[in-house]
């Protein structure tokens, strides 16, 4: 199954969101009250319901390298040596 990924501004939005749930605001004190911006916004850009703020922040395409030349799925990192999901060695002279 493929993860629906926020794009850079996207993924500022929903990291804005996200911090203002540690925020104890006006009556928001259950988990679900304080992260129901962040996953409202999340199905909303992506079409897809995730309930946990953790994954969302992790479905952002700046934290990860750029699309294995391979098999496609992103590099774990931007400086990483090889893909995590295929084994290709990526030669980091040329990205």
């Amino acid at each position: 199954m493929e993860v629906p990924m926020l794009e850079e501004e996207e993924g500022k939005k929903a990291y804005e969101l996200y911090s203002a749930g540690f925020r104890n605001d006006a009556g928001r004190n259950t988990f679900e009250g304080r992260f129901k911006a962040l996953i409202d916004y999340y199905k909303e850009v992506t079409g897809e319901e995730e309930a946990n703020p953790n994954a969302i922040i992790h479905h952002t395409v700046e934290i990860y390298g750029p699309q294995c030349e391979k098999c496609g799925k992103p590099y774990r990192t931007s400086k990483a040596s090889f893909c995590a999901g295929c084994g290709n060695k990526r030669n980091l002279e040329n990205g």
